[in-house]
């Protein structure tokens, strides 16, 4: 069976598990899954494995994510975006652009982030969202997060406002849009998104359902890019059939006799002759530092 990665535009309306199950049916197999999901109001770039493909989920690294999403003041909702119930409203004169300028550079770099209720983090093996829609709250850690790039844009409304965001993986763009709001003292939502790129995946070069529903299965599958390329930022090696024969076989593969100089804890691809077929891991072991397959991705 083909494996690989699909970048596929993610309409509205429709949850990320939809788009899966989706994918599912088209491909033929119930090995699917993605690598970040993209809440219902949200459009754009949904990358997705199929196949042998998803045993590379639990080894994905920070993607940096790009996101172009509507900004709307004056309004809080328990969802933080336009879509969640109103919470409060604000009723005094709108900040000039300028002010608006100002609060939002503030919000990049490393910032502090109190994750959503209406989130997919798990709590207790229960998600977030679960918890709220019982009308619970529960106290959440503030996490750090990496905003790269913060642009600001206006639109023809005095209170709605374009933001051209460059961000690290786990960064909620709801919540963004809401401490904006917060810092303003207007209070405001996400009011539109649209995932532009995910890592190496970018939304000129993403499917949608309907051109994959009049492709022939083989056009389908001809669209899945190497796996590897979920792991673009990480080094390669190129081993020889005696060091490929071991690594294929879970060996450790040390440093000192490949020639390497990774340092402890980095991931690396490993390649034969005949391409990519696992990850690695640099782990420090008695006889000295090494790298340690630590998933197989090749058939046989």
């Amino acid at each position: 069976m083909n494996n690989g990665v699909l970048c596929f535009y993610k309409p509205k309306g429709c949850t990320s598990h939809d788009v899966v199950y989706k994918i599912r049916k088209l491909y033929g197999t119930r090995q699917v899954g993605h690598t970040g999901t993209l809440d219902p109001l949200a459009e754009g770039v949904l990358v997705l494995m199929v196949g042998r493909a998803v045993k590379a989920s639990e080894f994905l690294c920070s993607d940096v994510k790009e996101y172009i999403a509507g900004m709307r003041l004056g309004l809080t909702t328990d969802t933080e975006d336009i879509t969640g119930a109103v919470l409060s409203e604000y009723g005094g004169a709108m900040p000039t652009s300028y002010e608006v300028k100002a609060a939002v550079s503030a919000f990049t770099g490393a910032i502090e982030q109190i994750p959503p209720m209406y989130s997919a983090i798990k709590v207790n093996g229960k998600k977030l969202l679960e918890l709220a829609r019982e009308g619970k709250e529960i106290e959440r850690k503030a996490r750090q997060v990496y905003v790269d790039r913060l642009e600001l844009y206006p639109t023809e409304r005095n209170d709605e406002y374009m933001l051209n965001a460059r961000v690290s993986k786990g960064t909620y763009i709801r919540t963004l849009c809401a401490d904006i709001g917060k810092s303003l003292g207007t209070g405001a939502v996400m009011s539109s998104l649209i995932r532009t790129s995910c890592g190496s995946f970018g939304i000129e070069d993403a499917v949608t359902e309907e051109q994959l529903e009049k492709m022939t299965f083989e056009e389908r599958y001809a669209l899945l890019r190497p796996v590897e390329e979920l792991f673009d930022e990480c080094d390669t090696v190129v081993l020889s059939d005696f060091f490929a024969h071991l690594g294929a076989h879970g060996c450790e593969l040390y440093q000192k006799k490949l020639g390497t100089h990774f340092e402890n804890g980095a991931l690396v691809r490993l390649f034969d002759k005949d391409g990519f077929f696992a990850l690695g891991r640099v782990m420090d072991f008695e006889d000295g530092s090494a790298i340690k397959p630590v998933k197989q991705f090749r058939v046989g």
